[in-house]
């Protein structure tokens, strides 16, 4: 419940705001200045202590001098809802809803709801009332202060336009690792959503959820105080021609949620839907046409020259032998294949079972990529034209590539190639783009996004490719805490200019830590032919939607242990990224009294090895993983 009590600091009540189980506590206050902030206590330890809050709309300030009114609440919340794919198949959310009551000296009204959860707090702005007129935010003081000694794991943002045709900023940067955040840097590019700390014994992970067509995507910057992250804004050059880049909508309006999941463990965030509990509800229509699964992809290993008839064919037969639901045409398809020889491959493809998706470009002045096809998306009437052609063709999807950033407008234009590539029954995969969002839940056609520094980077240089078996071990905290991931994960040979620092059994792990609604493969043909056939046959089975993940252990980092069920199967996958052989000790309580069987890495990283486990071992047993090196594990349960 709330409880008010007289702050000595301030002129105003404290409303204390409590989670179900009692774990979570945040206190909001009004400041003598009339300004807003609250502070997050975890089982009485502040996380976030005085984080500002307010808006400033171009006619009135709601950051400053602002009237408590009324806080009222609590009020229940609780949601149950299904996912196509993901980390959790059947979803729960339970939370208590505050809603604080403030004016501006002007005398308009603005609401800060906050959402209490036994995983977090969540909190948005919102302006009742009606408008005819436009109104315009341009600036969002949200912030987050955290304790003294905070670590952190964040991704920087690259500068708009900068980068290889001017395709930044596309979420493609290396996370930092476990730094200190008072040596984050204060520069003007900014830190990117999912953001991890580790404050004390709690550990918190930031995101957003997409805007409602009303809100540009933003970031996190560094604040005035040293342990300080702020929300910030994109640049001024990060929105669809013509169109709007910061917020603006009429009222009734209701911002996007800042959500901070946390625990005592990184198990919460690992295990939580968090993310998608505060997305959008699918709105509209029959997502049935939706079939979540696994691609072949010639273009990751084997580039541009790949993308031609005959290799395409061949691709389709591999998906095929796998037993792969589908198999991903690349670049310059439209002139290195052509309409009518696609055709032909559609036809191949509808009689192997397996789906086709073709990549497009985005298009825009937003770069200067000249991949095609370009311009084809560009407008409704251009997107119909060409979906249903697509359509026609038995084509089931489309990967779409080079975004231009998180202006309210290029946020729109996701939803607006969602929308009718939709209306066409297509699967849709965004490369060069933002992450999520929670997206997925309210397009579930929307199947992956990239917004990672993922494989390709690997066969680009070698400072990426040494950071693949650490970056494996943070995503399930960060990037792919609560959105589908395009990583693009496992490939057993080598790259053609680097090294490939991962073992096999690690490479293997990748294809059931990572969550992605289509999984593209990186290994080709030729690869998967040269791999013992017990590893062939796992990369048929492998799933990409479960019903439940069960967090086993892991640092950020350092080592990750994960389990997943899909069915009466469940699969565990781990991947050690430190110097020194890890002894692992798993207690699996799904797995008591069932035999198992495990591949990993035989006397080298380039080998493989698969044994088998015994009932006993689920109780507690030790398991070596080599340096860089990984395993999967699959028990198979009888529900009878």
């Amino acid at each position: 419940m709330v409880i008010a009590v007289f702050a000595g600091c301030s002129e105003s009540k404290t409303s204390l705001m409590t989670s179900p189980d009692g774990s979570i506590t945040v206190a909001f206050n009004l400041l003598k200045g009339g300004q807003p902030v609250y502070t997050v206590i975890y089982r009485d330890t502040a996380v976030i202590t005085e984080g500002r809050l307010g808006i400033i709309r171009k006619d009135a300030d709601f950051s400053s001098g602002l009237k408590l009114d009324s806080v009222t609440g609590p009020e229940e919340v609780r949601e149950s809802y299904t996912m196509l794919h993901g980390k959790k198949r059947d979803a729960s959310y339970s939370a208590l809803r505050h809603t604080v009551h403030l004016s501006a000296s002007s005398g308009e009204p603005m609401d800060i709801i906050f959402q209490v959860s036994d995983d977090g707090l969540a909190f948005c702005y919102k302006f009742p009332g009606e408008s005819g007129e436009m109104k315009y935010i341009t600036a969002e003081k949200s912030s987050f202060g955290f304790a003294e000694g905070t670590l952190a794991w964040i991704q920087p943002r690259a500068a708009s336009k900068s980068g290889w045709n001017q395709t930044n900023p596309s979420y493609e940067e290396n996370y930092l690792m476990e730094v200190p955040l008072v040596s984050v840097a204060s520069d003007s590019n900014g830190w990117v959503f999912p953001a991890l700390f580790r404050s004390g014994n709690c550990w918190v992970n930031l995101t957003e959820s997409w805007p409602d067509r009303n809100y540009c995507g933003s970031h996190l910057a560094k604040g005035s105080g040293s342990n300080e992250m702020v929300i910030a804004f994109p640049e001024s050059t990060e929105g669809y021609t013509g169109g709007s880049v910061f917020p603006q909508s009429k009222l009734p309006w209701q911002t996007p949620w800042r959500i901070i999941t946390m625990g005592s463990t990184p198990e919460i965030i690992a295990e939580s839907t968090h993310g998608t509990d505060l997305a959008l509800p699918t709105r509209e229509g029959d997502f049935s046409y939706v079939r979540p699964g696994r691609a072949a992809w010639s273009w990751a290993l084997m580039k541009d020259g790949s993308v031609n008839y005959e290799e395409q064919k061949r691709f389709i037969s591999y998906a095929s032998e796998m037993g792969w639901e589908y198999c991903l045409i690349d670049v310059n398809w439209d002139q290195t294949i052509g309409w009518d020889k696609l055709a032909d491959l559609a036809r191949l493809a509808e009689e192997r079972k397996v789906g086709l998706i073709l990549w497009y470009n985005s298009a825009g002045d937003w770069n200067t990529v000249t991949y095609h096809p370009k311009d084809r998306l560009l407008t409704h009437e251009l997107r119909e034209e060409e979906f249903s052609r697509l359509e026609s063709l038995g084509i089931k999807g489309i990967k779409v590539d080079f975004f231009g950033g998180d202006g309210q407008s290029m946020m729109d234009y996701y939803q607006d190639i969602l929308a009718d590539a939709h209306r066409h029954k297509l699967v849709v995969n965004c490369h060069g783009s933002t992450y999520p969002r929670g997206l997925q839940r309210t397009w579930p056609n929307l199947v992956s996004m990239e917004g990672i520094r993922g494989f390709e980077f690997a066969t680009f240089d070698q400072a990426t490719a040494d950071l693949v078996a650490s970056k494996a071990t943070t995503l399930a905290f960060t990037r792919n805490a609560f959105d589908p991931m395009d990583f693009t994960p496992v490939c057993f040979t080598e790259y053609d200019n680097f090294e490939r620092r991962t073992g096999n059994g690690a490479e293997l792990a990748l294809a059931v830590l990572f969550l992605s609604g289509v999984q593209h493969y990186a290994e080709t043909p030729h690869g998967m032919a040269t791999v013992p056939d017990y590893v062939r046959e796992m990369m048929k089975e492998i799933p990409v939607k479960w019903d439940e993940t069960m967090f086993l252990t892991g640092y950020p980092g350092k080592y990750i242990a994960l389990a997943r069920r899909s069915g009466n199967r469940w699969y565990v996958a781990g991947v050690n990224a430190e110097k020194d052989t890890l002894s692992l000790c798993l207690r699996l309580p799904f797995a008591e009294g069932i035999s198992g069987t495990i591949i990993t890495e035989g006397e080298t990283l380039r080998s493989f090895s698969q044994d088998s486990i015994t009932p006993e071992w689920a109780g507690g047993s030790s398991l070596e993983i080599m340096p860089n090196g990984g395993f999967v594990i699959v028990f198979t349960q009888d529900f009878d």
